[in-house]
């Protein structure tokens, strides 16, 4: 049994548009071990997930998986 508590790791706010860091992000995304691959293989495991404290925990690492600095 454990408790689970959905909150992110640290609050993002954006003051400004930076285009070098916009370039770095874009290339984590691409290719089959990176950061798109790995979010879009947890969110197709969750539907094979029979409880739902389970299918949340991969449906929140899928969907931060993402957005980590």
């Amino acid at each position: 049994m454990f408790i689970y508590t959905k909150t992110m790791q640290r609050p993002m706010r954006v003051s400004c548009k930076d285009v070098a860091m916009a370039k770095n992000v874009i290339t984590q995304y691409g290719g089959p071990d990176g950061e798109l691959g790995a979010s879009m293989r947890y969110l197709t495991q969750r539907f094979a997930m029979p409880l739902k404290e389970g299918k949340a925990i991969l449906t929140d690492i899928g969907t931060e998986a993402s957005i980590k600095p």
